[in-house]
């Protein structure tokens, strides 16, 4: 498998003996940079990769999507060679819906079930409500973007990044903005987990908990504490949880469980499972 195609980004060597491979889904506006620091996390078991979308990194000069079928139809295309081992996605934000419709795709059109789909501050498809960021001005969305604590103040207070980082982010916030799911679309029979931050305005433990509608196996959440960012304080610990889970998954043996659920939630966050 070449890791130097277009959509996939490794860092790292791959594992040679790894059980399964997990793909990392960015944020609107995000680069598969955000993920690098999950290998180290998750080797020798886990082969991690990122999605880079157009527009940024070395395919700055690609035209950007502003609709989810193309999106997400690329990226389930990228993901087909990687199927030759138990494949799981994990998304953030918009990553979610993003490898929400390329499950759905790599099922419907190639046969494929994911082991796991992790998906991070996202309500369930159904939940999203309509916004118009994409429709802001500059400085309103780099006000977004400050309120969101994603992008560094630094970043957008050069003109030139700011330049390059705002027409992506619009592009993103238009696909995403766009985007709706029938709510009578087939479930999936993957196993879902959402994970969330306390204190992020754009999900809530309900939002978040109506994911178990897109799937007929076992679906939960997990709350960190922190925002929309939580990941950033939280990655070790998230990335435990997403290895144990996939892994166990794999494996066959019972994984996490409402056992879980007990420890305080501003130490070690909270499971709900909603299967």
């Amino acid at each position: 498998m070449d890791s130097s195609t277009a959509w996939l980004r490794r860092y790292g060597a791959e594992p040679a003996a790894a059980e399964a491979r997990l793909v990392c889904l960015p944020h609107a506006g995000g680069a598969p940079t955000f993920f690098r620091d999950w290998p180290r996390l998750m080797a020798p078991e886990v082969d991690v990769l990122a999605v880079c979308y157009p527009g940024r990194q070395d395919r700055f000069e690609e035209p950007l999507i502003t609709a989810m079928a193309p999106m997400a139809e690329a990226v389930a295309t990228a993901l087909v060679p990687l199927a030759d081992r138990p494949l799981a996605l994990f998304g953030h934000s918009m990553g979610a819906a993003v490898g929400y419709e390329a499950a759905r795709l790599l099922r419907d059109r190639h046969g494929i079930e994911l082991s796991y789909l992790f998906v991070s501050a996202m309500v369930a498809p159904h939940r999203l409500r309509p916004r118009t960021r994409h429709l802001l001005s500059d400085d309103e969305l780099a006000a977004e973007l400050l309120a969101q604590g994603g992008t560094a103040p630094e970043v957008l207070a050069d003109d030139g990044l700011r330049a390059m980082v705002l027409p992506v982010v619009r592009a993103d916030f238009r696909l995403i903005e766009a985007y709706r799911r029938d709510v009578d679309a087939e479930p999936l029979d993957t196993p879902v987990l959402a994970y969330h931050g306390l204190d992020d305005p754009c999900t809530d433990e309900e939002s978040v908990g109506e994911w178990r509608r897109r799937t007929r196996a076992a679906a939960g959440t997990r709350s960190f504490p922190g925002g929309h960012f939580y990941l950033g304080e939280a990655l070790p610990e998230l990335a435990a949880d997403v290895r144990e889970r996939l892994l166990s998954s794999v494996r066959g043996v019972p994984g996490p469980s409402c056992a879980a659920r007990g420890r305080a939630a501003s130490t070690a966050g909270e499971l709900t499972h909603l299967a």
